[in-house]
């Protein structure tokens, strides 16, 4: 999970640098006016705005979850991001809540309202639970 929170972190702290430097690249007297000396700048600010946007709605993975991946030796590819995002989207748009997601290389049991995969389990271990506390499943 500390690496999840280290790019979340990086991403903001980014954005904090980025708005700081578009500041202190403009003259006291011209805030706001954008000059061929301060355009680079507000393109950077505003593709760091546009990351850390999408980098928020994207799902997390709780500290727990984390720990269940690494264990389970679950490899996290960016389509299975990609998979996952979209999962959650098409579950919270039909009102669900708590999820579970399966697909080829595991469940994963996600909290839709705020983006965050609770646990996991890799495809050997789905044979023989019950998964509760959800309302919703989605097969990827």
């Amino acid at each position: 999970m500390s690496e999840l929170n280290k790019l979340t972190n990086a991403g903001a702290l980014k954005l904090q640098h980025a708005s700081a430097t578009q500041l202190q690249a403009r003259p006291a007297g011209q805030k706001g006016i954008d000059t061929p000396a301060n355009k680079n700048t507000n393109i950077q600010f505003a593709d760091l705005l546009q990351q850390e946007a999408e980098r928020s709605q994207s799902v997390h993975f709780s500290k727990h979850a984390v720990q269940r991946v690494q264990e389970r030796g679950i490899e996290m590819t960016d389509n299975l991001l990609n998979d996952l995002n979209q999962a959650v989207q098409k579950a919270r748009s039909k009102g669900a809540r708590d999820v579970v997601i399966i697909g080829e290389s595991g469940a994963f049991i996600v909290n839709v309202p705020h983006n965050v995969v609770v646990t996991t389990m890799s495809g050997t271990e789905m044979k023989e639970n019950i998964f509760t506390n959800i309302d919703s499943a989605v097969i990827m």
